[in-house]
């Protein structure tokens, strides 16, 4: 009776183990299949959203040429189809990271879209489309967060390995990988003398060229001493239907620069500052004496010179004329391309107007560390002829 007693026992204990294994497995499984069905409406959003912002203008669908906030978000080009977006849009997102710069002289702040030496993106924030307003355009606010990253697909780097003469070495990545063959187009701006203005003038030289099978090229000019002028070099390349583009700046000047920043993108009317202004540096301090000109990039990937209004003058700094202005076109893409000289030392700085013509890249939207599950899409699309690569990446905020 006692052996009968004991064997129920165990039986009964077995049973329970064995109920409480399964029930573990089973909450395993059910977990993972809650889970699993969670990431997938991520991914699925992901997919959604990337496809909204490309393939979609907004409202209005001009937006971006606008100082007025989209009552709709995307970032596709109005005036074309598919994955081409607007070079304009983009310059009107306020960026992640950059330092913003305050310009006392207008009492505004304004954001740094991070460039090489010698380029310039600074916009107004008041007039630039933040994170939440876009999530809650996009109506993801609150339950899923995003980071929206545009940077162009082919790297063009270039660097000065000599100075006198002068010679540029320019290498052509794609992702991951040197571009062997690539075709350039190269244009060297350089500021010279003007015997009857104060203002310099702008001296153009270009040629073309093509990389070899590392990627490289070698762009030589044997008449020009690197050491005793102002420039600036942009190289456009491309391969198989991808384009990138590069650029190199030397200025002959020491803290007193030319600073651009956007104040209206509708008028296309942009400040030119007087870096001590900007942040002020201990003497000697000197006004500047600007020449401006727009380059405007064709299809054939040449830069072509357009006048421009009040193209040349003087900047100041501390009292008396606050800085310059100029007005641009608003309707094409183009380098706002400004020559300046403060006795004989010269300076040039340079702006895009629409983030492809210089490669502009933008990251836009909230931080993805830290979250458990993140998942991103990749589209390549076209800003302005130009390559550039998006990615997406969303993750929910529910958890």
């Amino acid at each position: 009776m006692a052996g009968a007693t004991i064997d129920h026992m165990v039986s009964v204990t077995l049973i329970i183990a064995v109920l409480l294994l399964s029930f573990g497995i089973y909450n395993q499984i059910l977990a993972s299949a809650v889970a699993y069905e969670r990431n997938r409406q991520v991914a699925m959003k992901a997919v959604d959203l990337i496809d909204t912002i490309c393939l979609c203008p907004g409202d209005p669908a001009d937006w971006g040429q606008s100082d007025s906030a989209p009552s709709g978000f995307g970032l596709q080009d109005p005036e074309s189809a598919g994955y081409v977006l607007s070079p304009f849009s983009i310059m009107r997102l306020l960026s992640s990271g950059g330092e913003m710069v305050y310009y006392p002289k207008t009492g505004m702040w304004y954001n740094n879209v991070s460039m090489n030496e010698g380029g310039y993106l600074l916009t107004p924030i008041s007039d630039c489309v933040n994170y939440t307003t876009v999530a809650e355009l996009l109506g993801v606010n609150g339950s899923y967060g995003f980071q929206l990253s545009i940077a162009p697909t082919l790297s063009v780097s270039v660097s000065r390995v000599n100075v006198n003469p002068l010679k540029f070495k320019v290498e052509v990545r794609g992702p991951g990988l040197a571009v062997s063959g690539a075709s350039l187009n190269y244009f060297l701006y350089r500021a010279v003398v003007n015997p009857e203005e104060d203002y310099p003038l702008i001296e153009t030289l270009s040629g073309t060229s093509q990389t070899d099978s590392a990627g490289l090229a070698f762009l030589e000019f044997p008449t020009i001493d690197g050491s005793k002028y102002a420039y600036s070099i942009i190289v456009y390349a491309h391969v198989g239907g991808l384009v990138g583009v590069g650029y190199y700046s030397y200025v002959t000047l020491q803290k007193n620069h030319i600073i651009p920043f956007v104040e209206d993108f509708e008028e296309g009317r942009v400040i030119l500052a007087h870096s001590w202004d900007v942040h002020s540096f201990p003497p000697p301090v000197g006004a500047l004496h600007y020449n401006a000109t727009f380059l405007l990039l064709t299809e054939e990937f040449e830069l072509r010179p357009v006048q421009i209004a009040n193209s040349s003058g003087l900047v100041n700094y501390g009292e008396g004329k606050p800085y310059g202005r100029v007005q641009i076109p608003t309707s094409e893409a183009g380098i706002l391309l400004v020559t300046y000289r403060w006795g004989n030392r010269y300076g040039t700085a340079m702006i895009p107007w629409g983030i492809s013509t210089l490669g502009v890249s933008v990251t836009f939207g909230g931080d993805p560390s830290g979250y458990e599950w993140v998942a991103t899409e990749l589209r390549q699309v076209t800003v302005n002829e130009m390559s550039y690569q998006v990615k997406l990446a969303v993750w929910s905020l529910e958890d």
